[in-house]
């Protein structure tokens, strides 16, 4: 089984947000494979599906983006055949510029609050994960103007390439869930915006 979690926060005031590019991600993918999110055991949205011979498990945690952690564990303590190596976490990063889909096998949270959960929870940060950009020139210098960037919706002129990344971003967590992380990253980390 391999476990697919994408970041961001519940509520249709969240919807179609930056912070949420996660849950997009996964929205996209349950789209394209014909399933539907319910309730799991736990703080957390699932579905699943099989493609390839793999199981797939995408969760979107209903614990707030800096409680993603809490969620993760549950999913984790459910699912005995669960290992931080099967999981690809999806979520947005300011610091990638609008578009741009980054694959790492492990790191910090470079200052993201759901990342830094994860860690926390897990104590480790050795696992994979899926960064999507969305920094945009209208992005603020000061870190309180940022919090609102990130909770602020897409502007018209950048959907075309928000709707590219996600496409490019659900082929890449597929592309390691029936794959390996080493293959999506050599595919997708070398790809131009």
């Amino acid at each position: 089984m391999f476990l697919i979690v994408g970041l961001g926060n519940p509520g249709s005031e969240y919807e179609d947000t930056r912070h949420n590019i996660g849950f997009s991600v996964l929205d996209a993918i349950a789209t394209n494979y014909k399933v539907y999110f319910k309730a799991g055991r736990g703080e957390f949205l699932k579905a699943e599906f099989t493609d390839g011979g793999e199981d797939i498990l995408l969760i979107k945690p209903l614990t707030y983006m800096n409680n993603s952690g809490i969620a993760v564990i549950e999913v984790l303590e459910h699912y005995d055949e669960l290992r931080n190596n099967r999981m690809l976490v999806v979520y947005d990063d300011f610091q990638l510029p609008l578009g741009a889909v980054r694959i790492r096998q492990a790191g910090s949270d470079g200052g993201h609050n759901g990342l830094g959960s994860i860690i926390y929870h897990l104590q480790s940060d050795e696992f994979p994960r899926l960064r999507c950009g969305i920094k945009s020139e209208s992005m603020p210098s000061t870190r309180d103007d940022k919090v609102d960037f990130v909770l602020s919706k897409f502007t018209a002129g950048e959907l075309p390439a928000v709707r590219t990344m996600i496409q490019k971003a659900s082929e890449a967590c597929m592309a390691a869930a029936t794959g390996s992380i080493e293959q999506a990253m050599n595919r997708y980390n070398n790809t131009s915006v």
